[in-house]
């Protein structure tokens, strides 16, 4: 069953595959659509400016001007030779796609703290064990790239997709992430974020 979301990316699943989800078909939400959808949440939060740094595989994946044109907003400039870096506008919002890496897949001002998420995405209605597996395993990445950045005056937040798998391990690691000063944020499938 092909997913309406403008978040997830419905595709085919391999063979091997198939039988793990519902009439073969694999919902991928892709790391550059997290990326989307939390910045909108940040968005919704009150930020007025974000930035986005997805790099060229990211885009691969998943059409990020048409997501960012479906949620309204338009290109005011471009940067470096890319088609999708540049400055959008909608609104009072400003978003900035960047490909440059190691500043963090998110980040904004939001209360006059320094937001810096890590992101991670997956195949969100798959029984595979090897793609759960790698849904774990993202969230276990973001947060050990959190934990190498110096704290200071950032919030850090860990942002994956919202499954049962992803659900289950949050719950078990929140506290742990929170004493390191990480927030683990799990993304639906319509873009709600929840902590």
């Amino acid at each position: 069953m092909r997913h309406e979301s403008i978040y997830i990316d419905s595709r085919d699943a391999p063979e091997k595959r198939s039988k793990f989800c519902d009439d073969g078909v694999e919902h991928h939400f892709t790391e550059a659509a997290i990326m989307i959808a939390f910045a909108m949440y940040l968005f919704d939060e009150g930020a007025s400016e974000v930035t986005i740094h997805p790099d060229g595989e990211h885009v691969k994946r998943h059409d990020l001007l048409q997501t960012l044109h479906a949620k309204g907003f338009v290109m005011v400039s471009s940067t470096g030779s890319t088609n999708y870096g540049g400055c959008y506008k909608r609104d009072l919002h400003l978003l900035t796609v960047s490909p440059r890496p190691g500043l963090g897949d998110v980040t904004a001002l939001l209360n006059e703290k320094q937001v810096v998420a890590e992101c991670k995405g997956g195949i969100t209605n798959t029984k595979h064990a090897g793609q759960t597996s790698h849904l774990r395993k993202g969230l276990c990445e973001v947060i050990g790239q959190l934990m190498s950045r110096d704290p200071g005056h950032e919030r850090h937040i860990a942002v994956v997709p919202d499954t049962l798998t992803t659900r289950s391990l949050a719950t078990k690691m929140r506290s742990r992430a929170a004493r390191a000063g990480i927030e683990i944020a799990l993304v639906t499938a319509t873009g709600n974020v929840h902590f």
